[in-house]
């Protein structure tokens, strides 16, 4: 896994242990369980978000990101963030490792990534949210997300199917 400060802080503060498809929010536990299929790009997509008109991109990645990112779930948890960080930060991974196993068996490969990232809203009560996107990385396109390590204001990870700890 590549990562920034805050996200590695964020993942030694929470206990990511025994994570399982009950800590994924069932909308995303439907998607993960669709599983992949591709575009007529070659695009990898998950099949529970991808459109039924494809609309036109400029290259596979953004067609991938434009169709697998989403913010997660997060209307259901406690505001205080005592109580709503560790909710939030298990579910991005429960709903990565879920989806990365489903592409790995699928597609045969490690290929496939997922980038999460966590950041406090632009509102009043400047609750902590999160996204989650899912791409392959290609050899003639600069990375979903540049010099990552480096990301401020925004927990940012890359994880890849290798960095979870469980098969779904």
């Amino acid at each position: 896994m590549r990562s920034n400060p805050w996200m590695r802080a964020l993942l030694e503060e929470t206990d990511v242990e025994g994570l399982t498809p009950r800590d994924i929010p069932p909308p995303f536990r439907e998607v993960a369980e669709r599983g992949w299929t591709f575009t007529a790009a070659g695009g990898r997509m998950l099949a529970g978000l991808s459109p039924e008109t494809p609309a036109r991109h400029s290259d596979r990645l953004v067609e991938e990101t434009t169709v697998n990112g989403r913010g997660m779930t997060d209307h259901d948890l406690p505001v205080a963030p005592a109580e709503r960080t560790p909710l939030l930060v298990r579910r991005c991974p429960a709903y990565v490792c879920a989806c990365l196993s489903s592409a790995r068996e699928q597609f045969g490969d490690t290929q496939v990534r997922a980038c999460v990232s966590l950041s406090y809203a632009d509102t009043d009560d400047c609750l902590l949210t999160a996204y989650v996107t899912f791409c392959t990385p290609l050899p003639d396109v600069p990375p979903y997300v540049r010099e990552l390590e480096e990301v401020e204001n925004t927990a940012v990870g890359e994880f890849s199917s290798e960095d979870c700890p469980i098969r779904w």
